[in-house]
């Protein structure tokens, strides 16, 4: 069995997280960073040295023109949409906020699947691989536990979006490869997400999760609530903090 990947990997902790899983998972992987207009680049930057590190391949996707479709959110329009910041812990989750990016999932997965599928068609058309022995994974890291409620991270969207997928490739339809979309922390919690990074010894360190690209992290966007509550219930420190910033968020 010859297994194909593509990872869509941010340079967040989940995504990192589960590019580390995809990298045990498949022989042939891609990591796909986009570029798509978000308000800073350090992910970016991050998820260069992560894939690095992780000796995988990657390539970054200059999707900018999204930034002009999606437009309705505090990350691809900072200048009219203010990030909410300091949000009680038990209020995340209960309201999409301003930093949902209007069907970013969709876009994504459907560029991911694009690419997975050439990849694939390749092997079959181009280099005779049985497509008997062939494995399609597309690997994504969302999750609908310690999340700020977007409604493109919830099992019930990828159940859809999976059928929609393969009922309009040609991977499925002529060759019936069937592209699978793997998401293997949409049901864990961020401090179980972090616990399977560690397993995985994955480059955590390297992470970024802030919404702003500053130096350091804000510790009041929702990201940072979740990532250091998550650290917080493992009880542990953030390897990507020196210590000193680790005891400010514990205070």
């Amino acid at each position: 069995m010859t297994d194909f990947g593509v990872s869509l990997l941010s340079g967040g902790l989940d995504s990192t997280i589960v590019t580390s899983y995809a990298a045990r998972e498949v022989e042939c992987l891609n990591a796909i960073t986009f570029k798509y207009g978000q308000t800073h680049v350090k992910e970016i930057d991050c998820a260069k040295n992560i894939t690095s590190t992780l000796k995988i391949n990657h390539k970054v996707i200059d999707i900018s023109f999204v930034q002009h479709l999606s437009w309705y959110s505090s990350l691809t329009n900072p200048d009219d949409f203010k990030t909410p910041t300091k949000r009680p812990k038990n209020e995340i989750s209960k309201k999409i906020p301003i930093t949902y990016v209007p069907l970013r999932n969709t876009i994504f997965l459907s560029l991911g699947a694009a690419a997975l599928e050439s990849e694939v068609l390749n092997a079959i058309e181009n280099e005779n691989i049985n497509p008997s022995n062939i494995s399609a994974k597309l690997f994504m890291a969302p999750n609908a536990i310690d999340y700020s409620g977007y409604p493109d991270c919830r099992p019930e969207f990828f159940a859809s979006a999976l059928n929609t997928i393969n009922l309009g490739s040609k991977l499925s339809t002529e060759y019936d490869v069937t592209i699978e979309i793997v998401t293997p922390i949409i049901h864990k919690t961020k401090a179980e997400i972090i616990q399977m990074g560690m397993e995985l010894n994955s480059p955590i360190e390297l992470t970024w999760s802030c919404y702003d690209g500053g130096q350091d992290p804000c510790n009041d966007c929702d990201s940072c609530i979740l990532r250091a509550r998550g650290f917080h219930e493992l009880g542990i420190n953030d390897p990507s903090l020196s210590d000193s910033k680790n005891n400010v968020r514990k205070n």
